[in-house]
């Protein structure tokens, strides 16, 4: 067993990170040691990075223990680097978390300082007269290059920054001058954020935290009516949209809602969550209340406005979008369901069921899908999977089934028309699946079906009926 991770006054004595514990023990017997768990680990990380969002959308995970945020354009609003620095150190230090932070314009300094330095805000005249003093493994190098720098007495980062670079290439290799250039700001390092970057965003920092989903609600209308104005200015309107509530202890709760069509009419918006907080009521703790209020915009589509004639079709539509949103919204996209046509003249792959919010937005419906209704006529019912029938006698070779017994009842069929040959899809089905002929079907007490025959009376193997739907 080995130590993964240190407080300062292990750190004061002389305890070091990979040291096996009972040496560490030997060295202090009153050690108190700890079983790493590194799941809750993450979840503190993610936790800690989720906060951070109120101060910039680009929040990257490094490793185990730390964070990159990209803050560029967003200081001002803090009252400047220094300004934000203080604060996010501040505040983690209030909930109890003691951290480290740096600013500089590069990633890989920043890291450095934080780690081995002290942490503050560095200039980019400051670069390399700050990073000089750091060791090697300022550099996020791997312990083996580390050690093996030392050995030949490189131990500063100042030592490699004057060197050679042609004799360090071919001894350690292209990746140690890769992080020295990160450092230094000559090689850029962008930071890839942990979730995707809303479009459009907009937030309301309160004096006072609230608890009340009324008063959640009427903030939510307020701050989606300062996003009206963007919206309009691009022609789009919001289809995804996400609700960020920062409580005032840290933790970060997110509400996604999405529409059927492009919106911007900040009611129907504040109605969205309306029905997303009905849903996650037993789920959204409100604690001591929230402090910050974020509506993001993460998918927007183009909007298309239309005057409103007097019949009121248009007001029609917008009262079957607005119903699909709110079920959906409460239910779950999955709960509605609509159909449309796909090209394919399978039966059971003509026809595909969609989640309706997603179907009118889109506009895939049967007639604005552009794929064709078939000629031939179709059952109302159509079965998932074509169910196997048994027919004794069959006019041959290729007539209808004088009788059939299907789900243990015997049928006698005394009228049909077909049959509809229908070829499958070599593509999908392989070169070897045979033809299907269709047959519509009405026994002598009016029920009528429709069944089909695979294969072909006289060769190998004997062909197949199945039952495939039910006619009204």
């Amino acid at each position: 067993m080995r130590l993964t991770a240190l407080d300062e006054a292990a750190e004061a004595i002389g305890l070091r990170k990979n040291q096996a514990v009972a040496e560490a023990r030997a060295i202090c017997p009153k050690l108190d040691v700890v079983e790493e768990d590194p799941a809750a680990d993450r979840r503190l990380l993610d936790g800690i990075a989720d906060w951070c969002d109120r101060y910039t959308p680009l929040v990257a995970l490094d490793g185990r223990d730390g964070l990159f945020l990209d803050i560029t354009g967003c200081t001002h609003l803090f009252g400047g680097e220094k300004a934000l620095l203080q604060d996010v150190l501040s505040r983690l230090f209030q909930m109890g978390i003691d951290a480290r932070g740096a600013i500089s314009s590069a990633p890989g300094l920043s890291w450095g300082i934080a780690r081995f330095g002290n942490g503050d805000v560095i200039a980019d005249e400051e670069m390399e007269l700050v990073l000089s003093p750091l060791p090697v493994a300022a550099l996020r190098l791997e312990e083996e290059t580390v050690a093996a720098l030392q050995k030949l007495g490189l131990k500063q980062v100042g030592d490699l920054i004057h060197a050679p670079r042609a004799p360090l290439a071919r001894r350690f290799g292209a990746h140690l001058l890769l992080r020295l250039d990160q450092a230094l700001g000559l090689d850029e390092e962008p930071v890839s954020p942990r979730r995707p970057v809303a479009s459009l965003s907009a937030e309301r920092r309160l004096a006072e935290p609230v608890q009340a989903e009324e008063d959640i609600l009427h903030l939510t209308g307020q701050i989606a009516l300062s996003l009206k104005t963007s919206l309009e200015e691009r022609g789009a309107g919001g289809r995804a949209f996400e609700l960020v509530l920062f409580r005032v202890d840290g933790r970060v709760f997110r509400v996604a809602a999405g529409a059927s069509q492009p919106l911007r009419d900040p009611r129907r918006i504040a109605a969205l969550f309306s029905e997303r907080l009905q849903a996650v009521h037993d789920d959204l703790d409100a604690g001591y209340g929230f402090e910050i209020l974020r509506l993001n915009v993460t998918r927007h589509e183009a909007f298309d406005a239309a005057q409103e004639d007097f019949a009121g079709d248009r007001q029609k539509n917008v009262s079957l979008a607005g119903f699909v949103d709110r079920v959906s919204a409460r239910l779950g996209e999955d709960c509605l369901q609509s159909f449309h046509l796909c090209e394919s003249h399978v039966p059971e792959r003509a026809v595909i069921a969609a989640p309706a919010i997603r179907t009118l937005s889109s506009g895939k419906g049967p007639e604005n899908s552009g794929v064709s209704w078939s000629r031939g006529e179709r059952p109302l019912r159509l079965f998932p999977r074509p169910e196997a029938v048994e027919v004794s006698l069959a006019e041959v070779p290729e007539g209808p089934p004088e009788s059939f017994r299907w789900r243990r009842m015997l049928h006698r069929v005394s009228r049909s028309e077909g049959p509809e040959r229908l070829a499958m899809e070599w593509w999908i089905d392989g070169p070897d699946a045979g033809a299907r002929d269709y047959f519509r079907i009405e026994d002598d007490t009016g029920h009528r079906f429709w069944i089909y025959r695979e294969g072909l009376y006289g060769q190998l193997p004997p062909p197949r009926w199945f039952m495939h739907g039910i006619f009204a």
